[in-house]
């Protein structure tokens, strides 16, 4: 899914396996949205996050362990964040979810036109946020030994998939980072980051040339000599770039 796909990517959360069915039901009747993944708590909603990079988040209030207060707060951080709307049977946590910048506070039971209307809300939104370079990535928070580390993406030369992680590579260190390749893409600026392949993206401003290595097989050559095959999916992007 690109960023030109007008379609929310949406990401369902709830501890109760028929709430989360209800709205799948009611996800399916609505235009211009698509269930990406569910949850049912919310650590696990954060890993989800972080894996699918949703538009979208439809979020209960009360889970055990991690609440629905606590996964918007640990989103604070994040850049670009999903849009929160909340779907709880609970009306006192209004004021909060909305300190929380959620877009909607929706009450259960819920029905068609409440979520229709939410989700109005959430396009809108995202129709009159600025574009530029404030709709891509400019920082990301990485696990590292016992905390967080702040990196500058601007300063991520190669990226690596893993399985469902990815390895930024950033200098002579390199961090891995629970998301998948196809979702990090997707929110990195693509005037400075190109896919040669299923499971690299580089930097523009690393590529020095293209390489013909006979029989339709074209790698990359990188500043310091390496030398990457591209994917053939990948390759009349990575011409396009050199004009070609």
């Amino acid at each position: 899914m690109t960023r030109t796909d007008s379609s929310l990517r949406t990401l369902i959360v709830d501890d109760e396996m028929l709430a989360i069915e209800r709205l799948q039901v009611i996800c399916q009747r609505l235009p211009g949205l698509e269930v990406v993944g569910t949850a049912s708590d919310g650590r696990a909603a954060l890993a989800e996050i972080a894996r699918l990079a949703p538009d979208l988040v439809l979020l209960d209030m009360t889970m055990p362990e991690l609440d629905g207060i606590g996964v918007a707060r640990a989103l604070t951080r994040q850049e670009p964040r999903p849009a929160l709307v909340f779907v709880t049977a609970h009306d006192h946590f209004a004021v909060e979810a909305f300190d929380l910048d959620a877009v909607d506070y929706v009450l259960k039971p819920v029905s068609p036109e409440r979520l229709a209307r939410a989700i109005g809300r959430v396009a809108e939104r995202r129709d009159a946020s600025p574009r530029g370079a404030s709709a891509w990535l400019s920082e990301l928070w990485v696990p590292h030994k016992s905390e967080l580390v702040r990196i500058d993406v601007g300063q991520v030369g190669r990226i690596d998939a893993e399985r469902d992680y990815v390895r930024l590579h950033v200098g002579e260190r390199s961090y891995l980072l629970l998301q998948t390749i196809a979702g990090l893409e997707s929110r990195l600026d693509p005037a400075q980051f190109i896919r040669i392949h299923r499971s690299t993206i580089l930097r523009r401003d690393r590529i020095t040339g293209l390489r013909h290595d006979g029989l339709g097989v074209w790698s990359v050559e990188l500043a310091d000599g390496e030398a990457l095959r591209i994917g053939r999916t990948y390759l009349p992007k990575v011409k396009a770039m050199a004009g070609r």
